[in-house]
């Protein structure tokens, strides 16, 4: 069997203080254990704090590590930007903070062959979220289901395996990048959500796979925790609806670009 190939993005907007707490380090030391064969591409999207200079610094002195510098558009932007550089067949996208360690990918390997998009899935659990916070999201996954993706449990952990290809194809076509009204700071909503929809929509095999997670985001990309939720929250849902009155008006009908 051919060695798998991977590409792992890790977008980056003002990680200053993930970065200081040795998270590249975490990431290195595992990929020296690991039989694959695989590249870390982290995807800069004009942070405004000593971020890029780290993330330079950190790639200098370690192999198959590099920085690519984007203009400011937000998440979606800079995993998009990760994955037109990315060389191998398979691409990652996992969370700078990893609040879902990357050794977790082991657990999606055995699944590259046959899926087009792997992802993963906290299931119930939220390990560092407030009870608060926790209730939110079980509403939140309520609503999507009735209204999108009724098959899939967790659109939003951000550790999200692809065929390149499929990528390639999938993302240029999100609307996200079609509105430009609110890209400013570190937008992300659901973003996800219409990524995932689009590619069931198009016929591409999902799976999801329970991965460990816990909440370690200590970054400045989203202000306080509870007005960035309540933000995040309405955001979310706004982003649902969005997706759905879309797809209603045929904007996603373009399964011929399989």
């Amino acid at each position: 069997m051919e060695k798998i190939k991977c590409s792992i993005i890790i977008p980056c907007y003002n990680e200053e203080k993930n970065l200081k707490r040795g998270v590249l380090n975490e990431v290195s030391d595992f990929l020296k254990s690991v039989d694959f064969n695989w590249e870390v591409i982290i995807a800069n999207d004009q942070s405004t704090d000593n971020s890029l200079k780290m993330a330079q610094d950190f790639s200098q002195n370690h192999d198959n590590f590099k920085v690519i510098d984007l203009p400011h558009g937000g998440k979606p932007s800079a995993v998009w930007g990760g994955i037109k550089a990315a060389k191998y067949p398979s691409v990652l996208f996992t969370d700078m903070d990893q609040s879902t360690p990357l050794k977790e990918i082991l657990k999606l390997l055995p699944y590259v062959n046959d899926f087009d998009v792997i992802i993963g899935s906290r299931g119930k659990g939220r390990e560092g979220n407030s009870l608060v916070r926790k209730l939110m999201a079980t509403c939140f996954l309520a609503f999507r289901r009735l209204i999108l993706l009724p098959n899939i449990t967790d659109t939003q952990c951000g550790f999200k395996m692809f065929k390149t290809e499929v990528a390639k194809k999938l993302f240029p076509n999100l609307q996200f990048f079609k509105d430009k009204s609110d890209n400013k700071g570190w937008r992300v909503s659901a973003f996800d959500v219409e990524l995932l929809f689009m590619a069931q929509k198009w016929g591409y095999k999902i799976k999801e796979v329970i991965v460990n997670w816990k909440n370690e985001d200590i970054s400045d990309t989203k202000g306080e925790d509870s007005s960035r939720f309540k933000k995040e929250s309405i955001n979310m849902i706004q982003e649902i609806i969005r997706v759905k009155k879309n797809d209603l008006r045929g904007l996603y009908e373009q399964a011929s670009q399989k």
